[in-house]
């Protein structure tokens, strides 16, 4: 029952990195004005590090099923950790960065790396499924 959960969880991860791709390409300046947001308030910073968490134990738990068992157990583990370290970071740290991030990356260069974001969704579906 927990394999299968963790199988749904991960489709599901793969299909919001290929929203989120979609996002990128079509309407870049609102994936710019959604990062800039990232650690802007309480609910928004412990919100995004507490769900990120989800699917990062779903790849550790299902990853001996999956077609890339040391990837996903090690992707998992990273995503797990830095979540963790995230929960120390100051929230106006973790928004000065995300603020940075977001006047470095003009709109162009999301819609330039979008087509990265589709291909790992549809990469973790397929290693999943």
């Amino acid at each position: 029952m927990i394999i299968e959960i963790a199988k749904w969880t991960l489709i599901a991860f793969g299909l919001f990195f290929i929203l989120i791709g979609a996002i990128m390409l079509f309407r870049p300046k609102i994936a710019r004005e959604t990062l800039r947001k990232a650690g802007s308030t309480n609910l928004i910073n412990y919100g995004e590090i507490t769900i990120r968490m989800i699917p990062a134990t779903a790849l550790i738990i299902f990853s001996n099923y999956s077609k890339y068992p040391e990837f996903f157990k090690l992707f998992g583990w990273f995503m797990l950790i830095t979540s963790i370290v995230l929960y120390f970071v100051p929230k106006k740290l973790h928004h000065a960065f995300s603020n940075k991030c977001a006047d470095i990356l003009k709109p162009g260069y999301f819609q330039l790396i979008s087509p990265f974001a589709i291909m790992i969704g549809i990469m973790i579906i397929k290693s999943v499924a």
